[in-house]
């Protein structure tokens, strides 16, 4: 599969980030965050924390510690609260680093269609994705985030961003 990659800043930068990606399951979150990040940020899910009985504050120690060893970060959950995004923003704050979040706007049927042809063990049951659409609060820059993009996910898992 070809992926195009859309470049839209600068291929280096000496300021801490942290990358918020917003959006239900089966949006492309992943993949635009290897495609795009996977050499300039540390790469922090939840899902990497399956394991770990207290996720949320697993994540918040692996945010910190990145930003302590000057690493920037990319978050690549559902984030679909303000109260989650607000919890990594002011982690982000603490430690000097802009904040930046990624609305992926993919369609229900268009998640849901994405998340069928996921290999068996790494789908998401259908209860999940609409409990995940039902407490969705979409982003903005008022939350604290220093930009907010728009992502939609096209055909082969190209990306279009805009402002």
């Amino acid at each position: 599969m070809e992926q195009n990659i859309n470049r839209d800043r600068p291929a280096s930068s000496t300021t801490l980030e942290l990358i918020v990606l917003v959006g239900i399951q089966g949006a492309g979150k992943t993949t635009f965050a290897i495609q795009r990040f996977v050499e300039t940020h540390v790469l922090i899910s939840k899902d990497r924390l399956r394991n770990n009985r207290r996720p949320e504050r697993r994540q918040q120690q692996l945010l910190a510690a990145a930003f302590a060893a000057g690493q920037s970060v990319v978050v690549d959950n559902t984030n679909s609260s303000v109260a989650e995004r607000g919890a990594l923003i002011a982690c982000a704050r603490a430690a000097g680093a802009r904040a930046i979040g990624y609305l992926f706007t993919s369609s229900l049927d268009a998640c849901r269609m994405r998340n069928a042809s996921r290999r068996p063990g790494t789908r998401v049951p259908e209860v999940g994705i609409f409990a995940t659409v039902k407490r969705f609060e979409t982003p903005s820059l008022s939350e604290g985030f220093d930009q907010l993009w728009s992502v939609d996910t096209l055909p082969d898992f190209c990306f279009e961003v805009r402002s």
